[in-house]
């Protein structure tokens, strides 16, 4: 079974969920409208499930060997790349002064979407590219955007990112890699990085590295690196001193190279100031961490897609009494409440990533400062949520795929192991979820002394106020379930701003990841609720569209049946931080 983009489910939560509609309406995307956005997103949807869907398996399986220094991509994909570049889709939310389109990050996150549930392997080249344009647009020189943004808007060339090197992983305080003046203006850059995505390739002419090195007086520790640009062709159109010395066989994503790039003296260029590197980079990681968080909701979709049709299709056992003979296993209870968690899920990441897309929007749109500000705030909230939540739900969803497969989910036949094995990486990759909920605590819930937090619950609990006074006996236990939901995120997030300010850090930490997963229950169970309440008007107003019930059941059983979770993490993150002190005896026993 294919891939087949659910784009109206896409487009719901665009306009529902994330207030596409109210940002369209307040003029903020200038002239785009309902239509253009429909037409886009179908657009997508057929050049996902007709032109990359059918990549997956192949890549898949070919993998990317490398030889003398080459990568060879799969077949199809050198096809598939330049019929989407042509068709404009890597240029899609890049700036129009360098052939973008300067279309929203929100309706580009359906389209990250759509092309990382098609090929994972196939959508993570451009994630990486599109990190690169917004970090060489911010703080790039004047001449390394008129030489570089317009061929990477377009996606001629693509991007890089070289953080890791073999002793720094997370730590890049220890990062070796150097930078020595050459006088001119450039630099000369030596040093080895590894799990450099689509480091080498064959898919287009040249590849832009961003390297982060450090230069010979640079201070210890992070604040002395710089980040560089340095090609893979320099522009005299010369071969530059750099190459792929080797590619790791993965666990997944066979179809993305994954490079141990070697710099031995290449030409580079500075972005942004000395010794100020790590503040260039971090506005190409936090692009690609929503991108990341897209690419959980990608798998997930694309898992839970696979398995509800598997579960159509496989008879086995009787249902109930009734049933003559061997019934469909979807209608076997516990299979339904895999596939109900599968579906909920995938819908509670789908709205937390393009509510956190809609947020970095208006941090760049709205029309005053008092907006952009609480945009911004709102967006450095749920970025790290965005990514680790979204991306352990991808993990679980096609690990329930598997499950609802059964035997044949275990053996590489169905495809089904393959969406496991691809998601596994997103959890890990762009800074690990441990990371993402240390930045969550200790970073994001402090903002303006936990003004930002504080606001976002309050807008949840306006939600959940609406589902009292508006949802009807359909809603079941929403509201309440819900409401319980809130509150423990509540008074989670006071533990932890009382554990921070008092000195208490380890506190903090002990808590953060059951934090962060509490954040997404009740974050995600919102978005849905809200879903709900805009399909419950609809079906008010007479819609009959057979989607509208669907979206009402599909909260409510996320909120009785998953959100319910939220007391026991809460709980944990106030009370299991004990391990702090007997862990070192429970570990060495």
């Amino acid at each position: 079974m294919t891939y087949r983009a659910p784009v109206a489910e896409m487009a719901f939560t665009l306009r529902h969920v994330a207030g596409l509609d109210r940002a369209i309406a307040e003029g903020l995307h200038g002239d785009l409208s309902d239509e253009l956005v429909d037409t886009i997103l179908e657009e997508a949807g057929r050049f996902a499930n007709d032109v990359v869907a059918p990549l997956n398996t192949i890549g898949d399986r070919h993998g990317t060997p490398l030889k003398d220094g080459v990568v060879t991509m799969p077949p199809g994909y050198r096809e598939a790349y330049r019929a989407w570049t042509e068709g404009g889709w890597n240029a899609l939310p890049g700036p129009v002064e360098y052939g973008g389109q300067g279309l929203p990050v929100l309706l580009n996150a359906a389209c990250i979407e759509m092309w990382n549930s098609a090929a994972m392997a196939f959508g993570l080249g451009p994630l990486l590219t599109a990190g690169g344009v917004e970090a060489l647009s911010r703080h790039g020189s004047e001449e390394l955007r008129a030489r570089y943004l317009e061929k990477l808007v377009s996606g001629e060339w693509t991007a890089t990112m070289n953080l890791t090197e073999p002793q720094a992983g997370s730590d890049l305080s220890v990062m070796r890699t150097r930078a020595e003046p050459a006088g001119d203006g450039s630099y000369r850059i030596s040093g080895e990085k590894i799990y450099i995505t689509w480091g080498e390739h064959d898919l287009t002419d040249n590849i832009v590295h961003l390297v982060l090195a450090r230069l010979p007086d640079a201070p210890p520790g992070t604040r002395g690196i710089s980040l560089f640009l340095v090609p893979k062709v320099l522009p005299d159109g010369t071969r530059n001193a750099l190459k792929c010395a080797g590619i790791e066989h993965k666990l997944g994503i066979h179809g993305s190279p994954t490079c141990t790039m070697v710099y031995d003296g290449a030409t580079g260029w500075l972005v942004g100031e000395p010794n100020r590197g790590l503040a260039c980079m971090f506005t190409m990681m936090n692009n690609a961490r929503l991108g990341v968080g897209l690419q959980g909701v990608a798998i997930a979709e694309r898992a839970y897609q696979q398995a509800l049709s598997y579960a159509r299709d496989r008879r086995q056992g009787r249902a109930s009494a009734a049933s003559e003979g061997a019934s469909p296993i979807i209608e076997h209870p516990d299979v339904q409440r895999m596939l109900l968690t599968m579906k909920a899920l995938t819908g509670a990441s789908r709205g937390i990533c393009y509510l956190t897309a809609e947020a970095i929007d208006r941090a760049h749109r709205a029309p005053d400062e008092a907006g952009r500000k609480a945009a911004q705030g709102c967006a450095s909230l749920l970025t790290p949520v965005a990514k680790a939540f979204s991306t352990d739900i991808g993990i679980e969803v096609a690990s329930l795929g598997i499950q609802v497969h059964g035997g044949m989910g275990f053996v590489e036949e169905t495809g089904a192991a393959q969406h496991l094995r691809d998601a596994r990486i997103a959890a890990i990759y762009e800074g690990t979820n441990g990371i993402q909920a240390i930045d969550l605590v200790t970073r994001k819930l402090p903002l303006e002394d936990g003004a930002v937090v504080r606001g976002q619950i309050g807008a949840m609990r306006l939600v959940v106020e609406r589902v009292l006074k508006e949802g009807g006996p359909a809603f079941g236990h929403t509201a309440p379930r819900l409401r319980e939901t809130v509150e423990s995120l509540d008074r989670a997030t006071s533990y932890l701003l009382k554990a921070l300010g008092s000195n208490r850090p380890e506190e903090a930490l002990a808590g953060a990841t059951p934090y962060l997963r509490l954040f997404g229950l009740a974050q995600g169970g919102v978005c849905l609720a809200q879903g709900a309440l805009a399909a419950n008007a609809a079906v008010k107003g007479g819609d009959t569209d057979p989607a509208h019930p669907a979206r009402i059941a599909l909260a409510r059983f996320f909120a009785e049946n998953l959100a319910t979770a939220a007391r026991g993490l809460e709980e944990t993150v106030t009370g299991g931080g004990g391990f702090l002190q007997d862990g070192v005896l429970a570990l060495a026993g």
